[in-house]
């Protein structure tokens, strides 16, 4: 082979790489939740816009969905994720916890990491045909509660957490909480993997009376199956549950992606994304947005993890962890 064209293959080699190493850098994968799909599919496109307005650059935004902790382990199993996004902290704590993610991440953010929170709804039937009012209702005999798994979902945790808390917030005792989330979970005939997983054992496989779930799947609902499908419930009391964000530090190290991601996370607190997840029914950090969408977002008494629980980490522990509380009150159907 000729000098000439070993320059040649050299140089087209080179391009090749260059091609790679471009594409690695500006092309980002956030690993998130179950209900967050249609949100991201809405804000990737504002960012991307965004990022190439400011600064002329194209990028590309790839999703991952599943049950929050499925996720978590998926990416600390090696899943390639630049940034998670998630609905409890105990997945990205848990990530922390092996090294994936900084230590200090929930201070590389504004409001404890968490762009947005939710809050947990009652989706049931149109027209409400067996009365489900409030927590009490899902109690009763002959009722069906659909609800997430919380070994496998943030959302199944928050479900849990909601109602023990329910019964703490009327004065009732830990043992009294550990009993009405136990007939709860009596009333539940099959557990979903995820939020999403939970929607469709609803509405498209027909099972139960009442859907657990975050506030913002209501819109997601009306979207997917058409409005009027499902009527949304208020509950009386239920639980704070932040969305927090981070960069997996080992990823971004690796491709290149640290300063694409952090943009990334930090325009998740512009108003335009805090105008997108209210119009998701995520809860805005932005108290002027909040206060804009005041009808999306009616009035329940909430309470912080923190009230009942001491922390998500703790909780985790006592309640969801192998051989904790969740395991000895329900019995896999």
């Amino acid at each position: 082979m000729n000098l000439k064209r070993k320059m040649t293959l050299a140089l087209a080699s080179a391009a090749l790489l260059s091609s790679h190493l471009a594409m690695a850098q500006t092309t980002l994968l956030n690993a998130s939740y179950d209900v967050a799909r249609e949100f991201y599919k809405d804000y990737n496109a504002a960012f991307v816009a965004n990022y190439k307005r400011t600064t002329g650059k194209d990028v590309k935004i790839d999703q991952a969905h599943g049950g929050s902790s499925a996720q978590a382990r998926a990416v600390n199993d090696g899943l390639d994720a630049d940034v998670v996004t998630m609905n409890t902290t105990t997945d990205i704590e848990f990530l922390a916890g092996t090294g994936v993610v900084t230590k200090d991440w929930a201070k590389r953010f504004p409001g404890n990491a968490s762009p947005t929170t939710s809050t947990m709804l009652f989706l049931t039937r149109e027209g409400n045909p067996k009365h489900i009012k409030d927590w009490d209702d899902l109690v009763k005999p002959g009722i069906q509660v659909i609800v997430v798994n919380p070994k496998t979902g943030g959302n199944g945790r928050m479900a849990y957490l909601a109602a023990w808390g329910y019964v703490r917030k009327k004065g009732g005792t830990d043992a009294q909480a550990a009993e009405f989330v136990g007939k709860l979970f009596k009333n539940v005939p099959v557990l979903a993997k995820g939020g999403r997983d939970a929607t469709t054992i609803f509405l498209q496989r027909n099972i139960g009376d009442v859907l657990v779930t975050f506030e913002s799947e209501v819109v997601s609902v009306d979207r997917e199956f058409g409005a009027g499908k499902v009527d949304a419930v208020h509950p009386s009391v239920s639980i704070i549950a932040e969305n927090p964000v981070a960069v997996v530090e080992r990823t971004v190290a690796k491709k290149g992606t640290t300063e694409l991601a952090k943009a990334y996370l930090d325009y998740l607190y512009s108003d335009e994304a805090q105008e997108i997840a209210a119009k998701h029914a995520l809860r805005p950090r932005s108290a002027v947005i909040l206060k804009k969408y005041a009808s999306t977002f009616k009035p329940i008494q909430l309470f912080a993890v923190s009230e009942y629980f001491g922390s998500l980490a703790e909780a985790q522990k006592v309640h969801f962890n192998d051989g904790g509380q969740f395991d000895k009150l329900y019995t896999v159907k």
